[in-house]
C-alpha cells in the first residue's frame, strides 16, 4: 500500500517545477491525481505521464469561478477530494522588485496568485471536504491542505518585496486556516512549506532578478546553505507528501522549512 493510496489529490500549478515533483510524488504513492495547472501544455503533459486515473483541469487560482469549476469537476469524476496542494505561484512580472520599483501592478500580480490564490484554494479545499458533511470529532473524513510558503516568508527580502510579503501571508493564512479547521472538528489539517535555493525554473529566475550574472548569484547563494548544495524539487515533493499523509495527522498548522540550514543560522 502507498502512502497516500487511494486518496484524491488536487495539485495546483502542477505542470512544472515543485508542483509537478509533488504530483508525481503523489501518484508514485498511489494517489489519484488532478493536475489544476493555468498553461494546457504542461498540465495535460504531466497528467498523460502519470497516467491511470490522472487528470488535467485547466485553472486559473485568482478567479473564484475557475475554484468553483475545478471543485465540481474533482467531485464529478472522482469524489470528495481528500488532499489539495495549493502550489501555484509566481515570482515577479518585470526584472526588479525592489521597493522603489515594484509598481502597484507587479505588486497586485503577485498578490493575486500567491495570496489571493491560496486564500481561494483553503475556502473551496475546506468547501469540498466537508461537502458532505466532513466529520466530526473522532468520525472519518477530513483532509489534507499544503500551502507553498517560502523562507522569504519567515525572512527579509529586500529584492523582492511583492513576492516576500505574499509568501509571509501565506504562511499566516495557513495557521488560521488549521486553527479555524481544528476548533470546527473538520477533520482537515493545513499546513505551509517553506523552499530555500530550489533548482527550478522559479529558482532560475531568481537568480536572473536584475541580474546580468545569473551563475554568479547561483555560486553565492550556494556558499550560504551550510549542507552545501541546492534543493531538488523532489525534496520539497517528499515533504509535501509526509504532510499529505495520515503520517502527518497530529501535524497542523505548521512550517516546514526545506532549506539546506539557511534560515537556522
Amino acid at each position: 500500500m502507498g502512502r497516500v493510496e487511494g486518496k484524491i489529490a488536487i495539485v495546483t500549478g502542477g505542470g512544472t517545477g515543485i508542483g509537478r515533483a509533488a504530483a508525481t510524488r503523489l501518484a508514485e504513492e498511489g494517489a489519484i491525481v488532478t493536475i489544476a495547472e493555468f498553461d494546457g501544455e504542461s498540465g495535460q503533459a504531466v497528467a498523460g505521464e502519470l497516467g491511470g486515473d490522472a487528470a488535467f483541469v485547466q485553472h486559473d487560482v485568482g478567479e473564484e469561478a475557475s475554484w468553483r469549476s475545478l471543485m465540481e469537476a474533482v467531485a464529478a469524476r472522482h469524489g470528495r477530494p481528500d488532499i489539495l496542494v495549493n502550489n501555484a505561484g509566481i515570482l515577479a512580472t518585470t526584472n526588479t522588485q525592489e521597493l522603489a520599483d515594484t509598481d502597484m501592478e507587479q505588486w497586485r500580480a503577485v498578490q493575486r496568485v500567491n495570496v489571493e490564490g491560496v486564500f481561494l484554494g483553503c475556502k473551496y479545499g475546506v468547501a469540498a471536504m466537508t461537502a458532505d458533511g466532513g466529520r466530526t470529532k473522532g468520525g472519518d473524513g477530513g483532509g489534507a491542505i499544503v500551502n507553498m510558503s517560502s523562507v522569504a516568508g519567515l525572512i527579509s527580502t529586500p529584492h523582492l518585496v511583492a513576492y516576500g510579503a505574499s509568501k509571509g501571508a501565506v504562511r499566516q493564512l495557513t495557521k488560521s486556516v488549521a486553527i479555524d479547521c481544528a476548533r470546527k472538528g473538520l477533520g482537515i489539517r493545513c499546513n505551509s512549506v517553506h523552499p530555500g535555493v530550489i533548482v527550478t525554473n522559479m529558482g532560475n529566475q531568481v537568480m536572473s532578478l536584475g541580474s546580468n550574472d545569473p551563475e554568479a548569484n547561483w555560486a553565492a547563494r550556494i556558499k550560504i546553505i551550510p549542507m552545501g548544495e541546492p534543493g531538488q524539487a523532489v525534496d520539497v515533493a517528499n515533504c509535501i507528501l509526509f504532510l499529505a499523509s495520515d503520517e502527518a495527522r497530529h501535524v497542523t498548522g505548521a512550517e516546514l522549512v526545506v532549506d539546506g540550514g539557511m534560515t537556522a543560522i
